[in-house]
């Protein structure tokens, strides 16, 4: 410890280490925010000469020279930060582990906190103020420090087993070779349309669906196996027939020993060709297994746009939905993907239940299949969305067993309330929904004070 020298002016070191941490801030958001900036976005304001748009287009037409120069940037302030720090320590506690260890915890939470998480996070939100502020500064240190940037990745490349990338790994192409922000940029250049009125509102919610396709899964938006309609092989043509007319559906799958046991499909139309011909006796004696036609089954976890294009190809209506183990998760059709970029599609048949409906106490109804993701943007919550898909199964997973009506269950401070249930398996059809803190204000059906009155009843105090 006789090597350290004690006259160093410990304050005015944390003090540069403490501009140096604001200054990495300052550059991880300016990264955040240049790397959410969409290059369409910036050209429109560029030609409204907002100010700091013009440097803030350039910067957006070559992001990752840019990217690559402010992650320099912002390493070499930490890691200055980092060490100013580590002298103070080595004063205060000698040349040892114990300085070590205050260094190492101290940076680690600075650096992820005041440096990763906040500044990041303000970028991202408001990209465009930022970006416009920023981009003429780093525009100036593109030019005077860029190519020290640029050096630093051919040595890199040069050292890494296997060939490099020209700009960095740090913005990779995906691929197709696209840029990861290609899907960004087009929505935003969508959003443009919109404000010049050259698309109306529908078609630009329509394009943001079809764009979002990519993102969809066939478990997403098939129909679950609950919720399945479906015959019997040995069933008869004429069964058949009278559970298409009764169900609306023209194509039903064929099942064998259980459910997991797709045969075929069978159509109406080729049952009806046998009802109503002149051989319309066979239809009392015919299987159904002799007239279906071949199953396609995709698994849950198929891209949507994929399923769509094979569908279309393949000149099919109906895919069967298998899970992980081979079994049946449902089933999929060409209109439940068109749903995804049109909306919902209903015919005669259908029976209209609104997927929200909000009440006057403030309560929300809805339906017990709606996304967990689409519930917590209605109320503005965070939920838990890893092991199940849709409210009832938010609600069953919450309980521990399966929900029946009246079950009452609070997740992510939101008051669930499972209402009437439908089908043979006594599905959950809709689910009232209020701020777990308003339920404490007013007696729901189901609520605290509900289940309250109910057990007095069960004793026998009321």
């Amino acid at each position: 410890m006789s090597g350290v020298p004690s006259e160093l002016p410990y304050a005015a070191l944390l003090v540069w280490a403490a501009g140096l941490v604001v200054l990495a801030g300052v550059v991880a958001m300016t990264d955040a925010a240049i790397g959410a900036v969409s290059a369409a976005r910036a050209r429109t304001l560029a030609q409204e000469q907002a100010w700091g748009a013009a440097a803030l287009q350039v910067v957006a037409a070559d992001k990752p020279r840019y990217l690559n120069l402010l992650l320099l940037l912002r390493l070499a302030c930490e890691l200055t930060a980092t060490v100013l720090v580590a002298l103070v320590a080595v004063g205060a506690f000698g040349l040892g582990w114990t300085a070590a260890l205050v260094t190492a915890a101290t940076m680690t939470v600075v650096s992820f906190v005041l440096v990763g998480v906040g500044p990041r996070t303000v970028g991202r939100q408001h990209a465009y103020p930022i970006g416009r502020v920023t981009a003429p500064a780093v525009r100036w240190l593109g030019r005077a420090l860029g190519p020290l940037a640029s050096l630093l990745i051919l040595i890199g490349n040069a050292v890494t087993p296997g060939r490099g990338f020209r700009d960095g790994p740090f913005v990779a192409p995906n691929s197709n070779g696209a840029e990861p922000d290609m899907t960004v940029e087009l929505r935003e250049l969508v959003d443009l349309a919109e404000q010049r009125g050259v698309v109306e509102h529908g078609e630009r919610e329509m394009i943001h669906s079809v764009v979002r396709l990519g993102d969809t899964v066939a478990r997403e938006v098939m129909v679950p196996r609950t919720e399945m309609v479906w015959i019997e092989a040995h069933k008869t043509l004429r069964q058949a027939l009278a559970l298409a007319l009764r169900s609306g559906f023209s194509r039903v799958p064929v099942i064998g020993a259980s459910v997991d046991d797709v045969l075929g499909v069978v159509y109406l139309k080729d049952v009806a060709r046998y009802a109503t011909g002149r051989d319309s006796a066979l239809a009392d004696t015919m299987r159904v297994d002799q007239v279906m036609r071949e199953a396609v089954f995709v698994p849950e976890s198929k891209p949507v746009d994929d399923l769509l294009s094979e569908m279309q190809a393949a000149r099919v209506h109906l895919a069967i939905v298998v899970d992980e183990y081979g079994g049946t998760a449902g089933l999929v059709t060409i209109e439940d993907i068109l749903e995804e970029i049109v909306g919902e599609i209903t015919d005669e048949y259908d029976v209209e239940i609104p997927p929200i409906q909000r009440l006057e106490n403030g309560a929300v109804r809805v339906s017990g299949r709606l996304p967990i993701e689409d519930l917590g943007e209605l109320f503005e919550v965070e939920l838990p969305a890893e092991e199940v898909d849709t409210v009832a199964g938010l609600l069953a997973q919450a309980l521990g067993r399966v929900p029946i009506p009246g079950a009452t269950a609070t997740v992510g401070g939101l008051r669930l309330v499972a209402e009437g249930t439908t089908g043979r398996r006594n599905r959950i059809e809709t689910v009232l929904v209020r701020r777990a803190e308003d339920d404490r204000l007013e007696q729901e059906p189901g609520g605290a004070r509900e289940e309250e009155r109910q057990a007095a009843d069960a004793r026998g105090e009321g």
